[in-house]
């Protein structure tokens, strides 16, 4: 694109989203990162996600406090243990103890309240729904209704007739091909930070499912995990 198109990404600090930020920066967009401080159990990911937008390059990276705490109903929000060392299988039947209710939805909310606010468009979000945890706010079919609702929902739709566009580029990626893409996108893969449950000095567990799918997509891609390395 001739012209620097402003658009909103979504940055949790993990191989994902880095590696969809790094795409919009690639596709021209001139990206601004956000990220949340929901009173998750791996608030390590700020600062993760603080490197890699200065890494990358991103316009501006904000950080909105929200207490999702307060609502409970996840392991990643609560004392609820953190299922480990769970088989593939296990892993896509139902879903996990880990899901946070409703997280994606409040999350693309407020980034289409600040894309509306900035005169953006587009909305850039890295989720998969090949090599994941059965997260039902992942998949192609509630991205779809999600980016309908946003263009009935806004002064910027209705009244000048803005088309809010949910890019999702990772959404049909197996975990392996996520890392390939990364590593092509020029991702300090050091930066990233995947595991639910880390260790005092932040540190992946290596045994909750998002430790367990990242090593999976490295050793598929047949590419050194950094943070393995690291370990």
């Amino acid at each position: 694109m001739s012209e620097a198109v402003k658009a909103v990404c979504l940055l949790s600090g993990g191989l994902d989203s880095s590696t969809c930020l790094a795409y919009a920066l690639r596709e021209g967009y001139q990206a601004h990162a956000l990220s949340f401080d929901y009173g998750q159990r791996h608030r390590v990911e700020l600062a993760a996600a603080a490197r890699v937008a200065a890494k990358l390059g991103a316009a501006e990276h904000r950080v909105v406090k929200i207490d999702l705490r307060a609502m409970g109903g996840s392991a990643l929000t609560s004392d609820l243990p953190v299922p480990k060392d769970r088989g593939w299988e296990e892993m896509g039947q139902g879903i996990p103890a880990t899901y946070v209710p409703a997280r994606n939805t409040i999350f693309l909310s407020f980034a289409l309240a600040w894309a509306e606010a900035l005169g953006a468009s587009d909305i850039f979000i890295g989720v998969n729904a090949i090599d994941y945890s059965g997260y039902p706010d992942c998949r192609p079919e509630y991205i779809e209704a999600f980016e309908r609702m946003a263009n009935l929902a806004t002064q910027a739709g209705v009244e000048r007739g803005v088309r809010y566009r949910i890019h999702t580029p990772l959404i049909r990626l197996s975990k392996a091909e996520i890392v390939r893409l990364a590593v092509d996108l020029g991702v300090d893969l050091r930066l990233t930070h995947s595991c639910y449950d880390p260790a005092e000095d932040g540190g992946p567990c290596g045994g909750c499912d998002s430790c367990l799918l990242r090593r999976k997509g490295f050793e598929e891609a047949g590419i050194a995990d950094p943070l393995e390395s690291a370990r």
